[in-house]
């Protein structure tokens, strides 16, 4: 049986665009033939595609790093270069993409085949033969492929269930789960927690079927991150229901009562929404003690707390239960889908900016602009070559260079310094 991973973070590279490339056409009876220098090809992209057929993030948790191949290089015979072939990372349904800096979502992927681009690869550079014009009929010069993004992202997986079995460790949840569906989860004494959230289907005759998710058992302190909280919590928080399984025979030495409180205040500490879910209330291991008067106790106690969904039953001798996944089956009926667990604000906007450069004045008084954009274009720029400069100032022009420039004060005359390309400004 595979680990159950629900939470890992990876780093993401997508190729650069190929260059493109300076030829002219050379033939045997062609010796003056125009330019025929072909565009670089796009780097790959790095996309997310959810399955339903993975249930874990265990092949993420190994290969953390995803570094897409860049594009080809243009060359003449205006042939293009090939793309780099895009990377698809397969992950599970429901897992929610983060920028690991910011904590901003990226995607959530509720769907299956829900398909997220990430990191989109780089455009690759035209061709000196898309520079040809009625004037300028033999450019000797290509444009650079733009450079690829990069990216660490945080992955979380939260199941997706209808009902959620919430409740301390060892009170009885896997045991109702197994009763009421095919799911064959862990049973033990288990009294700390188990260690990943069990699915099942109940499909009981004469009872709309619905997916029940038995939840580890959440400790105390567990909405600060105690033990494995966090991550166990998130679990839940897609659910439109929650059944609240409490030990009535109190046989770990523990209140009913009070672990009832404890579990409602790690939810509310947690998410207050989580907290106002609807919630069928179980007292469980019935057949462990005289029950009836700690049960009339304890459904009096929460009764007065807005609780009236309150059921009496045994997981281990499956008593009560269909009258329980019933009412389960009604109350889901009533309940819309929850909202969404994000607002606008919480969405990772990218950087419109597909290149990369900064720019800083240094003590000197020269204004240093430097990063992979301005790299590749020095790399692909002879300034010696007055049709090369002339391309090489409209780059920064087009792409917002010179703008920054001035808003940062330069004025004509000051010294821009690119790597050990040193020019005057002038607007």
């Amino acid at each position: 049986m595979n680990q159950f991973i629900d939470y890992t973070s990876v780093y993401l590279k997508s190729g650069s665009g190929g260059n493109g490339s300076v030829s002219f056409r050379r033939e045997k009876y062609i010796p003056l033939g125009g330019p025929d220098g072909g565009d670089g090809g796009k780097g790959g992209s790095i996309v997310l595609l959810a399955d339903e057929n993975m249930t874990t993030l265990l092949d993420l948790k190994y290969k953390r790093r995803y570094v897409a191949p860049s594009g080809m290089a243009g060359s003449g015979a205006k042939c293009y270069g090939k793309d780099g072939q895009d990377i698809i990372i397969r992950v599970p349904v429901g897992t929610v993409v983060k920028e690991k800096t910011s904590g901003k979502i990226i995607a959530d992927m509720k769907e299956n085949g829900h398909r997220v681009v990430v990191l989109r690869g780089g455009k690759g550079g035209k061709g000196n033969a898309k520079f040809a014009t009625p004037t300028r009929q033999a450019p000797d010069f290509a444009e650079p492929g733009m450079p690829g993004d990069e990216m660490e992202v945080v992955l979380e997986l939260k199941v997706l269930a209808d009902v959620g079995l919430v409740g301390f460790p060892n009170v009885g949840k896997s045991t109702i789960l197994s009763m009421v569906s095919q799911a064959q989860p862990k049973i033990a004494d288990y009294h700390f927690t188990t260690l990943s959230p069990n699915l099942g289907v109940v499909n009981l005759k004469g009872i709309e079927p619905f997916i029940l998710a038995d939840i580890p058992g959440i400790i105390e302190g567990a909405s600060e991150g105690v033990g494995l909280g966090i991550q166990f919590l998130r679990h839940i928080e897609r659910t439109r229901i929650l059944i609240h399984v409490v030990d009535i025979a109190g046989s770990e030495g523990r209140s009913p009562e009070e672990d009832f409180d404890r579990i409602n205040n790690e939810l509310l500490q947690y998410s207050k929404a989580l907290a106002q879910r609807p919630q069928i209330v179980v007292a469980n291991k019935a057949d462990l003690m005289e029950a009836d008067e700690a049960y009339e106790r304890f459904k009096a106690y929460v009764e007065a707390k807005g609780y009236h969904r309150v059921h009496l039953v045994s997981a281990g001798a499956n008593i009560g239960l269909r009258d329980l996944m019933k009412d389960a089956a009604e109350l889901l009926s009533k309940t819309p889908t929850p909202p969404d667990l994000y607002g606008p604000e919480d969405f990772y906007v990218p950087d419109e900016k597909h290149f990369t450069y900064e720019i800083h004045r240094n003590d000197a008084g020269v204004f240093v602009v430097s990063g992979s954009f301005v790299e590749r274009l020095l790399d692909a720029t002879n300034i010696q070559n007055p049709d090369h400069l002339r391309y090489f100032h409209k780059v920064l022009r087009n792409k917002g260079v010179m703008d920054e420039l001035i808003a940062k004060g330069i004025k004509d005359g000051d010294t821009v310094r690119m790597r050990d390309f040193e020019f005057e400004f002038m607007r």
